[in-house]
């Protein structure tokens, strides 16, 4: 099959309208400017709507970006079998990232193999081990690193930046989608017929861990079936942080 770019399914498809085709065309800018400036950039692919949109801007647009994922060892098999759906698709590999073994052996046998659920501190644990480790990897010798969040899907994230200096891991972060709506990521998704995880059909706009999510309600925040069980304030897996600093006068 032949690949359509992302520049010119926006041109040619009418059920785009200007204001998205414009939002394409800023992403993709964005994207190029990132390797213009810091060269070493890396997509992180949570494999969620976002990524299906960023998969296909960088695959057909911005090749130098590199783009890898992570395997936690608990994802659904709707979510993996995502994966080798776009790398057929894009005649392309995504880098995976696994967790450690033995650290996840040693969390097991100390909290249970659903541990996650003993406690906020243990639920983070968890995350540190399948999630935090594997990615700070993933940025080893990156510049700039690339995330899919967008200002509608929370509190904490209505104040990023598209460009912004990533202190936590010393390296510049991109969010080429921060203005976009979910409506927009899914009337890109249709235009361009591209594959996406079947579990959003089934009420799952956020997808982690199996164990860790699960379907909302109708009216419900776009996380709010992320670790449902904690207070809404720390649902976060720690690769994105739940607080911004307040800006220096």
């Amino acid at each position: 099959m032949a690949l359509k770019s992302a520049l010119s399914v926006a041109d040619a498809v009418p059920t785009l309208s200007a204001g998205l085709k414009a939002k394409v065309a800023a992403s993709v800018g964005f994207l190029r400017d990132a390797v213009r400036d810091y060269a070493q950039v890396i997509y992180a692919s949570s494999l969620g709507a976002e990524s299906i949109v960023l998969t296909d801007l960088i695959w057909t647009q911005v090749p130098e970006i590199r783009i890898a994922t992570i395997d936690t060892g608990r994802l659904p098999e709707e979510t993996l079998g995502l994966i080798d759906r776009l790398e057929r698709r894009y005649g392309q590999r995504m880098t995976v990232y696994m967790p450690q073994a033995p650290a996840i052996e040693a969390f097991v046998a100390t909290e249970g193999i659903n541990g996650f659920r003993n406690g906020l501190a243990q639920r983070q644990g968890c995350c540190a081990i399948r999630k935090l480790e594997p990615f700070r990897r993933m940025l080893a010798g990156r510049a700039a690193w690339v995330t899919g969040v967008r200002r509608e899907q929370s509190a904490a994230r209505s104040a990023y930046l598209v460009s912004e200096i990533d202190e936590r891991y010393g390296l510049q972060k991109i969010s080429p989608l921060l203005d976009w709506s979910a409506d927009d990521v899914w009337t890109y998704i249709r235009a361009g017929a591209l594959p996406y995880n079947p579990l959003h059909d089934r009420g799952y706009p956020s997808i982690g861990c199996a164990p860790c999510t699960r379907a909302i309600e109708p009216g419900q925040d776009e996380r709010a079936g992320r670790w449902w069980w904690e207070n809404p304030d720390s649902r976060e897996c720690g690769l994105q942080p739940r607080m911004r600093p307040s800006p220096t006068p």
